[in-house]
């Protein structure tokens, strides 16, 4: 009896940084102001998950306690989350792109179910301009993201 092995199915790819950001001086993340506490944290979890993925330079040195313990390194350049309305996120993801920031968005199909291939087609449905998201990162230069978010609020 022979045995076929299957070829290896391709890991799936994210949308390539973008050639022009250099290591990010910037990075924050803006969250639906009208999102429940702990789907707020779950989508704050998620998008910082990614940003560590796509910005493995982001990690800063471990750090060391006067026992001597190593603990793992923070983002030294900060992530502060801040609050905006699903339409002020659209728009915002928007003006990122013109700006040339490297993006995280979470469409809100990810709060609607917990399997990732659901979710993946729920997404694969919609239209990228019909797309309303409960999160949104910018990672990139200082100026212009902090210029973009100016008018925004530490979410509460």
């Amino acid at each position: 009896m022979t045995y076929t092995i299957p070829a290896p199915i391709p890991a799936p790819t994210l949308d390539p940084i973008p050639e022009h950001v250099e290591k990010p001086q910037r990075c924050v993340i803006v969250l639906d102001r009208a999102l429940p506490p702990g789907k707020a944290a779950n989508a704050a979890a998620v998008i910082a998950l990614t940003i560590g993925q796509r910005h493995p330079g982001l990690v800063g040195e471990p750090l060391i306690d006067a026992s001597e313990h190593s603990h793992p390194g923070l983002i030294p350049i900060g992530i502060p989350v801040l609050a905006a309305s699903r339409e002020e996120l659209s728009s915002l993801r928007s003006q990122a792109i013109t700006l040339g920031c490297d993006i995280v968005d979470f469409p809100e199909q990810g709060q609607q179910t917990t399997n990732y291939a659901a979710f993946r087609d729920a997404v694969a449905a919609v239209h990228t301009v019909h797309l309303s998201y409960v999160g949104v990162a910018l990672i990139g230069a200082k100026k212009p993201i902090s210029k973009a978010v100016a008018h925004l609020e530490l979410l509460k």
